[in-house]
């Protein structure tokens, strides 16, 4: 399970550290995509293949433009010596990234925000929404 929040920076280059307990759930190789939100979404292979699955299973008409949104912009990414992941310009532009970043355990996947943006989201949920999802679980 993914969790946690680590704020970190982007260099120059478009390499950020990746904090080692999302890697150590992730694997040496991840999936980085566009996300909701205008966040990227990372996945673990595992969770990458599963998603895959899903979706492929969906009728076209209900899969293409998800998988059009999803694939295209996916990239493998792996770490180098000192933890850091490059992120592919595209991804860095679609989500605003330039330097300070927000990296987010989210279940199964892990997040990747611009701060401002992730300030912004955290801002905008009320305890009545958080009550109301929990309602909905049973909780």
């Amino acid at each position: 399970m993914l969790i946690g929040e680590y704020e970190h920076s982007l260099d120059p280059k478009g390499r950020v550290i990746f904090p080692v307990k999302l890697r150590e759930s992730l694997g040496e190789e991840f999936v980085v995509t566009k996300g909701l939100q205008n966040c990227l979404f990372v996945y673990g292979k595992e969770e990458w293949e599963v998603l895959t699955q899903k979706i492929n299973a969906l009728p076209m008409s209900k899969a293409g433009n998800l998988q059009r949104f999803l694939f295209s912009s996916a990239a493998l990414v792996g770490t180098d010596k000192q933890g850091r992941i490059l992120i592919p310009a595209n991804l860095r532009e679609y989500a605003g990234l330039e330097r300070d970043i927000v990296i987010i355990g989210a279940s199964i996947r892990a997040e990747i925000w611009n701060k401002e943006r992730w300030q912004e989201a955290c801002s905008q949920l009320t305890s009545d929404m958080i009550g109301q999802a929990m309602d909905e679980l049973g909780f």
